[in-house]
């Protein structure tokens, strides 16, 4: 289907842009939500009639958006998840729980406006975009982890989850001492300064006094 652009819509252009597009999604999406009109000679001249109009209240709400940005730029959420050890979420975290994160620090956003490629499934930081605006957009950053003290630990760089495999893997302290000479299954022992000395080694000092 031809359809004519009412607002920029990524991947596809700009306002007054004329592009082809599957039905479904025209008719799902683009059309129901006023971001286009079905590209026919009446849809064009009303577009040219009020494409001023059009033009000037988009500007508008880019200047809203772009004031609104400054406050929702660089947030950050916490989200405290239960998980397995390898860090696996019992669960997922969707688009409903950033939204609500958000919000209670006051950003102001809609589940339309975040851009989640797929569920965040494991603990970690995560950068998620957010589009206030088809103009304007923004980062967000979601903290996802077992506890405060590991959201802390994340916030500050730390990749909890490999501290806590090389933790796991450090030795336990005890190093058996190596005596190459030693036959198989027998326990290395540290020679002492006073064991007596074998047959054929030379006298000590006291010896050659006696003598």
């Amino acid at each position: 289907m031809d359809i004519i652009l009412l607002e920029r819509v990524e991947k596809l252009g700009g306002i007054g842009d004329v592009v082809s597009v599957k039905d479904g999604y025209a008719r799902n999406y683009l059309l129901p939500n006023k971001k286009a009109l079905r590209a026919n000679e009446a849809n064009r001249k009303v577009f040219e009639a009020n494409r001023a109009r059009i033009e000037e209240e988009n500007a508008a709400r880019r200047g809203e958006a772009e004031k609104h940005a400054k406050n929702v730029d660089g947030t950050q959420v916490v989200l405290i998840r239960a998980s397995s050890n390898s860090g696996q979420l019992y669960g997922s975290v969707a688009v409903r729980d950033i939204v609500e994160a958000l919000n209670e620090k006051n950003a102001d956003v809609t589940k339309q406006m975040i851009v989640l490629e797929r569920p965040i499934k494991s603990i970690g930081m995560y950068d998620v975009r957010v589009n206030l605006h088809p103009e304007v957009s923004v980062t967000v950053q979601v903290n996802v982890a077992r506890s405060p003290d590991e959201a802390d630990l994340q916030a500050q760089g730390v990749d909890v989850m490999a501290a806590m495999f090389e933790e796991e893997a450090a030795p336990t302290g005890f190093v058996e001492e190596f005596d190459p000479n030693a036959e198989p299954g027998e326990i290395a022992t540290q020679e002492s300064e006073d064991a007596p000395a074998e047959d054929g080694e030379e006298a000590t000092s006291d010896d050659e006094e006696q003598a």
